[in-house]
Protein backbone atom coordinates (compact mmCIF):
# COMPACT_ATOMS: atom_id res chain seq x y z
CA UNK A 1 0.00 0.00 0.00
CA UNK A 2 1.53 3.96 -0.94
CA UNK A 3 2.00 5.99 1.87
CA UNK A 4 0.72 9.02 2.24
CA UNK A 5 4.09 10.60 0.99
CA UNK A 6 3.82 8.51 -2.62
CA UNK A 7 0.46 9.59 -3.17
CA UNK A 8 1.20 13.29 -2.10
CA UNK A 9 4.46 13.02 -4.74
CA UNK A 10 1.63 11.23 -7.09
CA UNK A 11 -0.70 14.05 -7.27
CA UNK A 12 2.02 16.45 -7.35
CA UNK A 13 3.58 14.67 -10.39
CA UNK A 14 0.20 14.31 -11.75
CA UNK A 15 -0.30 18.04 -11.38
CA UNK A 16 2.36 19.06 -13.06
CA UNK A 17 1.88 17.01 -16.07
CA UNK A 18 -1.84 18.26 -16.32
CA UNK A 19 -0.26 21.76 -16.11
CA UNK A 20 1.97 21.45 -18.63
CA UNK A 21 -0.80 19.91 -20.71
CA UNK A 22 -3.14 23.16 -20.43
CA UNK A 23 0.02 25.13 -21.07
CA UNK A 24 0.63 23.14 -24.72
CA UNK A 25 -2.88 23.11 -25.41
CA UNK A 26 -2.97 27.05 -24.68
CA UNK A 27 0.08 27.87 -27.27
CA UNK A 28 -1.25 25.62 -30.27
CA UNK A 29 -4.85 27.17 -29.72
CA UNK A 30 -3.35 30.45 -29.90
CA UNK A 31 -0.95 29.45 -32.90
CA UNK A 32 -3.50 27.83 -34.68
CA UNK A 33 -6.07 31.40 -34.16
CA UNK A 34 -3.02 33.37 -35.05
CA UNK A 35 -2.81 31.41 -38.04
CA UNK A 36 -6.34 31.44 -38.66
CA UNK A 37 -6.68 35.26 -38.80
CA UNK A 38 -3.66 35.59 -41.01
CA UNK A 39 -5.21 33.54 -43.55
CA UNK A 40 -8.38 35.51 -43.25
CA UNK A 41 -6.71 38.32 -43.90
CA UNK A 42 -4.80 37.36 -46.62
CA UNK A 43 -8.08 36.41 -47.93
CA UNK A 44 -9.97 39.76 -47.46
CA UNK A 45 -6.99 41.34 -48.52
CA UNK A 46 -7.18 39.76 -52.16
CA UNK A 47 -10.98 40.15 -52.55
CA UNK A 48 -10.94 43.69 -51.96
CA UNK A 49 -8.04 44.18 -54.25
CA UNK A 50 -9.95 41.65 -57.11
CA UNK A 51 -13.06 44.28 -56.37
CA UNK A 52 -11.10 46.67 -57.07
CA UNK A 53 -9.80 45.70 -60.18
CA UNK A 54 -12.96 44.56 -61.73
CA UNK A 55 -14.25 47.43 -60.89
CA UNK A 56 -11.52 49.46 -62.70
CA UNK A 57 -12.09 47.21 -65.66
CA UNK A 58 -15.72 47.87 -65.65
CA UNK A 59 -15.31 51.51 -65.70
CA UNK A 60 -12.53 51.39 -68.61
CA UNK A 61 -15.11 49.18 -70.59
CA UNK A 62 -17.83 51.51 -70.18
CA UNK A 63 -15.46 54.71 -70.58
CA UNK A 64 -14.80 52.86 -74.22
CA UNK A 65 -17.88 52.31 -75.28
CA UNK A 66 -19.32 55.76 -74.47
CA UNK A 67 -16.01 56.88 -76.70
CA UNK A 68 -17.31 54.31 -79.10
CA UNK A 69 -20.35 55.75 -79.23
CA UNK A 70 -19.42 59.11 -79.67
CA UNK A 71 -17.53 58.25 -82.35
CA UNK A 72 -20.21 56.56 -84.25
CA UNK A 73 -21.87 59.55 -83.66
CA UNK A 74 -19.76 61.84 -85.27
CA UNK A 75 -18.79 59.73 -88.41
CA UNK A 76 -22.61 59.06 -88.99
CA UNK A 77 -22.91 55.19 -88.07
CA UNK A 78 -19.77 54.14 -89.07
CA UNK A 79 -16.47 53.64 -86.22
CA UNK A 80 -13.55 55.01 -87.48
CA UNK A 81 -10.04 53.62 -87.08
CA UNK A 82 -8.92 54.94 -83.96
CA UNK A 83 -12.92 54.37 -82.29
CA UNK A 84 -11.86 50.55 -83.13
CA UNK A 85 -7.90 51.01 -81.84
CA UNK A 86 -9.49 52.16 -78.84
CA UNK A 87 -11.81 49.50 -78.69
CA UNK A 88 -9.42 46.90 -79.17
CA UNK A 89 -6.78 48.53 -76.52
CA UNK A 90 -9.86 48.95 -73.99
CA UNK A 91 -10.43 45.29 -74.54
CA UNK A 92 -6.74 44.01 -74.24
CA UNK A 93 -6.41 45.90 -71.04
CA UNK A 94 -9.49 44.50 -69.25
CA UNK A 95 -8.29 41.07 -70.06
CA UNK A 96 -4.67 41.90 -68.74
CA UNK A 97 -6.24 43.18 -65.67
CA UNK A 98 -8.91 40.31 -65.28
CA UNK A 99 -6.19 38.29 -66.01
CA UNK A 100 -4.11 39.51 -63.14
CA UNK A 101 -7.15 40.13 -60.81
CA UNK A 102 -7.49 36.12 -61.23
CA UNK A 103 -3.26 35.12 -60.15
CA UNK A 104 -3.98 37.31 -57.36
CA UNK A 105 -7.06 35.60 -56.35
CA UNK A 106 -4.94 31.85 -56.72
CA UNK A 107 -2.21 33.39 -54.96
CA UNK A 108 -3.66 34.02 -52.68
CA UNK A 109 -5.84 30.95 -52.45
CA UNK A 110 -2.32 29.04 -52.02
CA UNK A 111 -0.99 31.21 -49.29
CA UNK A 112 -4.11 30.39 -47.12
CA UNK A 113 -3.84 26.57 -47.93
CA UNK A 114 -0.11 27.04 -47.33
CA UNK A 115 -0.67 28.32 -43.95
CA UNK A 116 -3.88 25.94 -43.06
CA UNK A 117 -0.98 23.03 -43.70
CA UNK A 118 1.18 24.58 -41.62
CA UNK A 119 -0.87 25.31 -38.85
CA UNK A 120 -1.85 21.41 -38.96
CA UNK A 121 1.45 20.26 -38.76
CA UNK A 122 1.54 22.53 -35.82
CA UNK A 123 -1.12 20.94 -34.19
CA UNK A 124 -0.08 17.71 -35.05
CA UNK A 125 3.20 18.02 -33.51
CA UNK A 126 1.36 19.59 -30.53
CA UNK A 127 -0.72 16.84 -30.02
CA UNK A 128 2.45 14.29 -30.16
CA UNK A 129 4.26 16.00 -27.54
CA UNK A 130 1.37 16.38 -25.16
CA UNK A 131 0.87 12.46 -25.91
CA UNK A 132 4.18 11.75 -24.62
CA UNK A 133 4.35 14.33 -21.81
CA UNK A 134 1.06 12.82 -20.58
CA UNK A 135 2.53 8.76 -21.31
CA UNK A 136 5.58 10.44 -19.26
CA UNK A 137 3.60 11.28 -16.17
CA UNK A 138 1.36 8.15 -16.28
CA UNK A 139 4.88 5.97 -16.01
CA UNK A 140 6.11 8.53 -13.13
CA UNK A 141 2.91 7.99 -11.12
CA UNK A 142 3.25 4.16 -12.29
CA UNK A 143 6.41 4.31 -10.86
CA UNK A 144 5.76 6.17 -7.66
CA UNK A 145 3.12 3.39 -6.80
CA UNK A 146 5.10 0.69 -7.24
CA UNK A 147 3.62 -0.45 -10.72
CA UNK A 148 6.39 -0.01 -13.11
CA UNK A 149 6.76 -2.59 -15.26
CA UNK A 150 10.53 -2.82 -15.10
CA UNK A 151 12.70 -5.89 -15.49
CA UNK A 152 15.97 -6.91 -14.94
CA UNK A 153 16.59 -7.80 -18.62
CA UNK A 154 15.10 -4.61 -19.45
CA UNK A 155 16.17 -1.97 -16.90
CA UNK A 156 19.92 -2.18 -16.01
CA UNK A 157 18.66 0.12 -13.01
CA UNK A 158 16.09 -2.21 -12.08
CA UNK A 159 16.83 -3.67 -8.41
CA UNK A 160 14.88 -6.15 -6.83
CA UNK A 161 14.24 -6.23 -3.13
CA UNK A 162 13.48 -9.25 -0.73
CA UNK A 163 12.08 -8.58 2.40
CA UNK A 164 13.47 -11.54 5.33
CA UNK A 165 11.30 -11.90 8.48
CA UNK A 166 12.78 -13.64 11.28
CA UNK A 167 10.68 -15.37 14.18
CA UNK A 168 12.27 -16.36 17.40
CA UNK A 169 11.11 -18.26 19.95
CA UNK A 170 11.68 -18.31 23.25
CA UNK A 171 10.55 -21.31 25.64
CA UNK A 172 10.55 -21.32 29.72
Amino acid sequence: MASHRQSYRAGETTGRAEEKTDQMMGKTSEAAEAMKDKAQQAKDKTMETAQEAKDKTSDKAQSTKEQAQRSKDQTGGYLSEKAQAAKDKAYGAAQTTKEKASEMAESAKETAEAGSEKTGGILQRTGDQVKSMAQGAADAVKSTFGMGEAEEEDDPNYQATKTTTTRTTTRP
